[in-house]
């Protein structure tokens, strides 16, 4: 049991990584949004192409707040939710297979 322990710590670790990668993704796109950043660089289309998909669906329920899109912050708030509960939930498991 203790290689099923171990994988699932793995798991565990992977998806905290992965999850704090694109926190960071996040971050730098929103600090990017405040210069007005060129549309056809490649790195801004990166940066597009990997946040939008979660930030569309909130800017069409959460308005903004004056000249403030406010879902990054949501967004920020989500992942550090599902990132604590998964992972802990999953370091939880792996304990109990050991």
């Amino acid at each position: 049991m203790f290689i099923l322990s171990n994988l699932v710590a793995a798991i565990a670790q992977l998806v905290d990584a992965v999850l704090t990668i694109y926190t960071w993704i996040l971050v730098i796109r929103v600090l990017i949004s405040w210069v007005n950043p060129d549309p056809f660089n490649p790195f801004v289309q990166f940066l597009m192409k990997v946040t939008d998909p979660v930030l569309q669906p909130l800017r069409r329920v959460i308005p903004p707040i004056g000249p403030l899109d406010i879902s990054p912050i949501v967004v920020f708030l989500l992942l550090r939710t599902v990132q604590t509960f998964l992972v802990r939930t999953l370091l939880d498991l792996s304990m109990r297979l050991r």
